[in-house]
């Protein structure tokens, strides 16, 4: 019902920055909730940060200060701007949406932090 494609990504030096970007596509009316979660190899997934259709945003505590959502309601678009990466942000990206009560999620994309 609600397809996901995600961009962005990479490999960056600690203290850089990467910005992920995700669409929606799908005969869908408004949207709820867009975010990002995150999983690491052996952990379990964690949401990143989210933002609703009204506006209001959601980050975890790690991320609080260097991470920013944003989202354009028109294009049904979520970015996720990263700056200031540390190792520890190495993980699969995934781009999530609640829609009709329901929770969809991308691919996935790689994102590490290494020197």
């Amino acid at each position: 019902q609600v397809q996901l494609m995600e961009s962005g990504g990479g490999l960056v030096q600690p203290g850089g920055s990467l910005r992920l970007s995700c669409s929606a596509s799908g005969k869908v009316l408004t949207i709820h909730s867009m975010g990002w979660y995150r999983q690491a190899p052996g952990e379990q997934r964690e949401l990143v940060a989210s933002v609703t259709n009204t506006g209001a945003t959601n980050y975890a505590d790690s991320v609080k200060g260097r991470f920013t959502i944003s989202r354009d309601n028109a294009k049904r678009t979520v970015d996720l701007q990263m700056n200031s990466l540390k190792p520890e942000d190495t993980a699969v990206y995934i781009c999530h949406v609640l829609y009709a009560r329901k929770n969809f999620w991308g691919q996935g994309t790689q994102v590490t932090i290494s020197s």
